[in-house]
């Protein structure tokens, strides 16, 4: 039992777990298991330094921070511990002694360890070894050997981390015996089983070629990674293959899928790395705003990172400044985007095949031919290489906010969802779906500290992981784009209810010689491609979660989708129910996830038809372009609703949201082409927190031109709250058109490039500037005046007046904007008393004039500020007047 003990000792258990373990369960492994899982979690080691406590709020590890992926740290450190057995009485239960324990009273989570906290953090030290290099007949150049930081590379958990060298340590170390016992035994070495090759066929050809040993006194075949006998009804044959050999055990199907996946991760970071150097983002982009702040890598700090490809494809640079608005002289280099775009394909191709091959080794028990050995029993390793490797091409791919540059990319895309879907039908695997990926946070560099089997170490590395969004979760994201895009490719439903045709029109459109309605114009190539890779993905989402149900159960999928983003098709959101939160962070935080959750939104803007109109088939809407949608009700534009797809798939996800300033939009239910935005204005302008509308309709020849664009916070045509907005509503901006400098570019501008112009570059800190020759005339007293002028204006109807008469479909979410944001608003609005110059409010700042006692406040600003306080406080309270 000692030897047991010590195995279990330098998987990171102490002593007394370890005697407890082994008491109740015989064997090493399942023992190990149990302590994983957080069955001895109670039994500490008082003299220890390394103890096991249950976490609720993460997956149940050893609590070893940092965490080093070296196992000689954890010998050495076993090593320091004095630890006196018969002193352990009070820390761990003698299950040799006639003492029971107390049954445990507190209910278990069934799925701790599975939907545990983002908010997760873990250090782990990983170290870079010597290179190491083999000459094999299979090749005529050296041949590098995966030396044991690469094999253990990328793993936070400390129970994964175990398994990981229990199954290295037993390919590179140990003899195989002969399974009969005759005492013949053949070493392993390294590169048996660790060499990379440059293909991942290579590898498996060489293993092929290693793993049948015959033994020459018993005459019998037996694994060269078990040492089990090759038993032919073991293995059945199978349709894909007609030799099975590499799937006889579960230590091949862990060393294949971790030496593929390395290789395959290798692959993906050296082209993205690729994309990084040349300057180039390619057709993939990253997300915006606040989303990049959840879900990007840091840069890596410290001496050397820059030589690694590996931590350096993690990081994300911050994008430099560019035109995206109303002026400046930049224009869009659009050369070389087809050659760009061609090497994409390759570079896709070659990541998709390679996915395709390691996909074999998959454990899959609906494999075509019938399930093998290796499907049934799945190495402990499986999922630790799929939740460090795999997942950082797949995190990766399905944060890509561009549903187009997904559908044209759709050979790797469609192999990812077969993977996505390969693990979902397996129990073992299955959970990986809801678990938040650990990404690399940071990376910082330590001092060598020893050497590992006598060799030198080259590096160490203190790296950081935190939780992330895991594969349903980021799924969920596109099948949000591709229902806004299915929605936008099948055109404008009509409001009414179809009539039943009459005997008489069934029977002319029978004959062809008439019909009763025309038909729908098929869909083009480009919109049918979309199309389908749309359906595609929504098949992938219903099949993952159908599996799922299968394998895990409702209670496991129901609390997985409660996770899952949504997108709200009516106003079913009780916005009442958010918690302001008692400090500013929680209000921070409070705000951000409701903002998320409703900044888009499906409605119905469509008002009743007056008396006159009441039989009229198609209604009239709550929207400025009323008319104009109107006329095309009945029309279909094939090119049109390809764009308005690809618009709305990018905007469910990507409007910018944060405390400063945000976006929500409302598109109408039944005609996509009708949409109303709501911006906040940013923090640090005049405009700071007031609320602004605007009415957009996507035109019959959008995205040939732009859309047309209407300002409504106007205070009924009275006020003009910058040089670039009127106050009959008129909006100047380049990109639609009505103002000087980069224009429109047919199919490459967006709807959200123009949301975001008028919220940065509109709605700015000096609005002054803004007017034509005015430009250098920063900070003079004419800008302080303009300014003054406008917070004045936004009190009074982007604050006051949308307050209390809130522009619909806005209601809900300028109260809640206010109720959570009224103790940092109310400040504000004294800051903002305090600097008012007294002057009268004009409707044109431009022409602002009049100057007045500014104690005296006779322009009414203090009465406007009391009375936007005083609704503030009736927010908080709950006394506000709906």
């Amino acid at each position: 039992m000692d030897r047991q003990i010590k195995q279990l000792e330098e998987m990171g258990a102490t002593v007394p777990q370890a005697r407890a373990a082994l008491h109740k369960y015989k064997d090493v492994m399942q023992a190990a298991e149990r302590i994983f899982d957080g069955e001895f979690a109670h039994i500490h080691d008082e003299g220890g330094s390394v103890r096991m406590q249950p976490d609720t709020s993460s997956i149940p590890t050893p609590s070893r921070t940092p965490h080093t992926s070296t196992p000689e740290d954890v010998v050495q450190d076993h090593d320091m511990i004095d630890v006196d057995d018969e002193d352990d009485v009070e820390d761990y239960v003698d299950y040799e002694s006639d003492f029971e324990p107390q049954p445990m009273t507190r209910e278990v989570d069934p799925y701790a360890g599975i939907f545990f906290s983002k908010d997760r953090r873990e250090e782990v030290i990983e170290v870079e070894e010597e290179a190491e290099f083999v000459s094999l007949p299979e090749s005529q150049e050296p041949i590098k050997l995966m030396t044991q930081g690469e094999w253990m590379k990328g793993c936070p958990e400390g129970n994964e981390q175990s398994f990981l060298f229990a199954l290295y340590d037993y390919l590179c170390n140990d003899s195989c015996p002969c399974p009969q016992g005759c005492g013949f035994k053949v070493p392993r070495k390294k590169s048996d089983f660790f060499p990379l090759f440059s293909e991942f066929s290579s590898y498996t050809e060489h293993l092929r070629a290693v793993i049948k040993r015959s033994c020459p006194t018993c005459h019998i075949e037996f694994c060269f990674a078990c040492g089990e006998m090759l038993n032919s009804a073991n293995n059945r044959p199978s349709a894909f293959s007609g030799d099975n050999s590499l799937f006889h055990c579960s230590n091949l199907q862990g060393v294949i899928l971790g030496v593929g996946l390395a290789m395959l991760e290798a692959t993906f970071a050296e082209q993205r790395q690729q994309i990084t150097c040349n300057g180039n983002q390619g057709p993939q982009r990253s997300k915006s705003n606040k989303k990049r702040k959840l879900h990007a890598h840091s840069t890596p700090t410290g001496d050397d990172e820059e030589s690694d490809s590996y931590y350096a494809s993690f990081s994300m640079g911050r994008k430099a400044k560019g035109g995206i608005g109303y002026a400046g002289d930049h224009r869009e280099d659009t050369s070389g985007q087809l050659e760009a775009q061609a090497q994409q394909l390759v570079k896709d191709g070659k990541i998709g095949s390679l996915l395709s091959r390691i996909r074999v080794y998959l454990p899959s028990l609906r494999r075509h031919g019938g399930a093998l050995t290796s499907d049934y029993m799945v190495h402990p390793t499986a999922l630790a290489h799929l939740r460090r490797r795999f997942n950082y091409l797949c995190s990766t791919l399905l944060r890509n906010d561009s549903l187009t540059d997904m559908s044209d990319r759709s050979v790797l895309y469609f192999e990812l969802f077969e993977w996505l879907e390969t693990i979902s039908n397996h129990e073992a695997l299955a959970s990986m779906m809801a678990m938040p990926i650990m990404v690399v946070s940071s990376v910082k560099s330590v001092a060598p500290k020893k050497a590992v089997h006598g060799k030198t170490v080259i590096r160490e590395r203190a790296i950081i992981y935190e939780g992330s969004a895991g594969p349903r979760e980021l799924l969920e994201a596109i099948v949000i784009q591709a229902r806004a895009a299915i929605k936008g490719l099948e055109g404008m439903k009509s409001s009414d209810p179809e009539e039943e045709m009459t005997e008489e029109q069934k029977r002319m459109t029978a004959k062809g010689k008439g019909k009763a309605k025309e038909p729908s114009p098929s869909l083009n190539d480009e919109n049918e491609k979309l199309l389908a890779f749309c359906h595609r993905i929504l098949t992938t989402a219903e099949a993952i979660d159908r599996s799922l149900r299968e394998t895990k159960g409702d209670a496991f999928v129901d609390r997985l989708h409660a996770s899952l983003p949504k997108i709200l098709t009516s106003s079913t959101f009780d916005h009442i129910s958010v918690r302001t939160g008692g400090t500013e962070e929680e209000r921070k935080k409070a705000y951000i996830d409701w903002a998320m959750q409703v900044r888009f939104e499906y409605c119905d803007l469509a008002v009743a038809s007056p008396d006159a109109e009441a039989n009229a088939s198609v209604p009239h809407y709550k929207f400025y372009f009323d008319n104009d949608a109107r006329m095309i009700a009945t029309s279909d534009f094939p090119k049109r609703s390809l764009a308005i797809a690809k618009e709305l798939a990018v905007l469910t996800t990507n409007l910018p949201v944060s405390w400063d300033s945000s976006v929500f939009l409302r598109v109408d239910e039944n005609r996509v082409d009708i949409i109303k935005a709501l911006i906040i204005g940013p923090e640090g302008t005049p405009y700071q927190d007031g609320c602004f509308l605007f009415d957009i309709f996507l035109g019959p020849t959008y995205n040939h031109t732009p859309p047309s664009v209407k300002y409504m916070t106007t205070n009924g045509g009275k006020y003009r709250f910058n040089p670039n907005l009127y106050a009959d509503g008129k909006v100047c901006l380049s990109l639609l058109g009505t103002w000087s400098g980069p224009g429109w570019i047919s199919g490459r501008s967006t709807l959200l490039q123009v949301l975001v112009s008028i919220q940065s570059m509109i709605l700015c800190d000096e609005p002054y500037l803004n007017e034509p020759g005015w430009a250098n005339a920063g900070g003079t007293p004419q800008s302080k005046a303009y300014s003054a002028n406008v917070r004045r204006m936004v009190v009074r109807t982007a604050m006051l007046g949308n307050l209390k008469n809130p522009p619909e479909p806005f209601g809900d979410v300028i109260r809640t904007h206010y109720r959570l944001k009224a103790d940092a608003v109310t400040a504000q609005l004294d800051g903002w008393l305090a600097l008012d110059d007294g002057k009268q409010t004009t409707g044109d700042s431009a022409h602002s004039s009049g100057k007045c006692d500014a104690t005296s406040s006779s322009n009414g600003f203090k009465k406007d500020v009391e009375e936007m306080q005083s609704l503030l406080r009736q927010l908080q309270d709950g006394t506000f007047q709906y």
